[in-house]
C-alpha cells in the first residue's frame, strides 16, 4: 500500500478553514470541492493514458488521452458526495459509481446499504472518495468490494486520516494494489472513533444533521 500526504500550503490553508467549527455549511461545501481538486491532482498521477495523434494549427504531433476502460470514481455515501464535483472537474471522462456505507456507532463496524457499480471491474482503475479515514473500516470494506469485482488498481482520496485507520487499512489490504492520498494525517482517534483534532462529522457539516 502506498500512502501520499499532499503537503501543500493551499491544502493546509483550506484544511484550517474546514476545521473551524464556525465555518458554515455553504463555505464548507465549497472548500471541500476546492480541496478535492487539489487532492485529485495528486491522486491521478498514475492514471492510465494512451498515445493519440492530433494536428495543431502548426503541425501534427502526438499527445495522450485517458485510456479505455475509463476510470471509475466511487464516492462513499453520503459524505463522499461532497468530494465528487471536485474530482469530476479534473477527470470529466471518468464514469461514476456509488457505494452507500454507514458506520455502526456502537461497534464502529461498517455496513453496506446501497451500491451502484458495474458487475465487472476487470482492469479498471478506481478512485474511492471518502473525506475521513478514521477507523478504516468503511474504506477497507469499500476497497475490498471493488477488488472482489475485478478492479486492479484502487486509489482512495481522503481529506484527513488517523494513524490508527491507516494502520488498519494497511494490515487488511496487505499486498494489494492500493494507493491512499491524504490532505493530512492527524493525531489519533478519540474514544468515539472520531479523528482528533479532525473537523467533526464531515457529512453533517456538508449537509446538516438528518
Amino acid at each position: 500500500m502506498r500512502v501520499h500526504v499532499a503537503d501543500h500550503p493551499l491544502i493546509t490553508h483550506k484544511l484550517t478553514v474546514l476545521r473551524d467549527e464556525n465555518t458554515p455549511s455553504p463555505i464548507f461545501r465549497a472548500l471541500v470541492e476546492e480541496l478535492m481538486t487539489l487532492l485529485a491532482y495528486e491522486g491521478t498521477r498514475g492514471v492510465r493514458v494512451e498515445p493519440v495523434e492530433i494536428v495543431t494549427p502548426v503541425a501534427p504531433t502526438t499527445g495522450v488521452r485517458i485510456a479505455d476502460p475509463k476510470p471509475l470514481i466511487v464516492p462513499i455515501l453520503r459524505a463522499g458526495l461532497g468530494m465528487l464535483d471536485g474530482m469530476v472537474k479534473l477527470l470529466p471522462s471518468a464514469e461514476v459509481g456509488f457505494l452507500g456505507m454507514a458506520r455502526n456507532e456502537e461497534t464502529l463496524e461498517p455496513t453496506t446499504y446501497a451500491e451502484r457499480l458495474p458487475e465487472d471491474l476487470s482492469d479498471r482503475q478506481c478512485f474511492v472518495l471518502d473525506p475521513m479515514l478514521a477507523t478504516g473500516g468503511s474504506l477497507t470494506a469499500a476497497i475490498e468490494f471493488l477488488l472482489a469485482r475485478g478492479a486492479t488498481d484502487v486509489t482512495a482520496i481522503c481529506i484527513l486520516a488517523a494513524p490508527e485507520g491507516l494502520k488498519a487499512v494497511e494490515e487488511a489490504l496487505h499486498g494489494r494494489e492500493v494507493t491512499i492520498v491524504l490532505g493530512a494525517v492527524d493525531e489519533h482517534l478519540n474514544e468515539h472513533g472520531y479523528i482528533v483534532p479532525g473537523l467533526g462529522d464531515a457529512g453533517d457539516r456538508l449537509y446538516g444533521t438528518v
